[in-house]
């Protein structure tokens, strides 16, 4: 998740470790707070990988800048990413978060509504805990209130979820039958 939000970032535009942790925790901090522990270790994975380099500029003031400039590898490999999500991209709900943030990038809406396909196919799936005797469950069949809580924000969420994912798609395509 933290590499994605990464090269998300870069592909967008140049920026410097400074920028980039506060555009990373703005889109994923809720969840994961961002540490210079694990930010900076992902930087240089990712320059090690040769997908991002470091290059020193002079600063506004004084001191000197390393700013993060994405590779052609490294656009590439965040497309890549996005064409292909792994499963927990498309089932963790705080990862799809982060493929949708970017899914722009990918620009081809034919590869975009495959992607979402995805994330509706795993949608519509019966859900274990939300489901008993092959019927889904409704709040009223618990009698704890939490679960009740539970259960219909997860509901909601995920009908409203399924409608925009539903309508996107259909956008999508369309927009790519009249392109």
């Amino acid at each position: 998740m933290l590499e994605l939000a990464i090269l998300g970032f870069l592909y967008e535009e140049e920026l410097h470790g400074y920028e980039l942790r506060t555009r990373v925790a703005a889109l994923t901090g809720h969840v994961r707070p961002i540490a210079d522990g694990t930010l900076y270790p992902a930087i240089k994975r990712l320059e090690r990988a040769g997908l991002l380099i470091r290059e020193t500029r002079p600063g506004s003031a004084a001191a000197p800048r390393h700013v993060l400039i994405l590779t052609p590898g490294g656009r590439a490999e965040l497309l890549r990413r996005l064409r292909e999500p792994g499963e927990l991209f498309i089932t963790d709900e705080n990862r799809w978060f982060t493929v949708l943030a970017f899914l722009r990038h990918l620009g081809d809406p034919a590869q975009q509504a495959a992607v979402l396909r995805r994330r509706l196919t795993f949608l519509t799936q019966p859900a274990s805990f939300f489901w008993e005797g092959g019927r889904p469950l409704r709040a009223a069949d618990f009698d704890d209130p939490f679960r009740q809580g539970l259960l219909t924000i997860a509901t909601a969420t995920s009908r409203e979820e399924i409608r925009w994912l539903r309508a996107t798609i259909d956008h999508l395509l369309k927009d790519q039958d009249q392109g």
